[in-house]
């Protein structure tokens, strides 16, 4: 029984949104599913996918929280 953890940034694909609609995380499900059932040979009925969201202030990059270095880079700071 496959297990599969998809880790996404909580920030929409355009500006106006602060998430992955529902739309595109049942297409994420589908296609990891079906690649497992292809590589692996795992059936779909037994492979569970999930999708983390995680907020954006809960990362950071090169030592800096993700907007604090958004903010610098916008600025042109490094």
């Amino acid at each position: 029984m496959p297990m599969v953890t998809i880790q996404v940034t909580r920030e929409g694909t355009t500006p106006d949104r602060d998430a992955p609609t529902n739309e595109e995380k049942a297409e994420l499900i589908k296609g990891v599913s079906e690649l497992l059932l292809k590589v692996l040979n795992k059936p779909l009925d037994s492979t569970f996918v999930i999708i983390e969201e995680v907020p954006l202030e809960n990362w950071g990059w090169g030592g800096l929280p993700v907007p604090e270095l958004r903010r610098r880079l916008a600025a042109g700071q490094s």
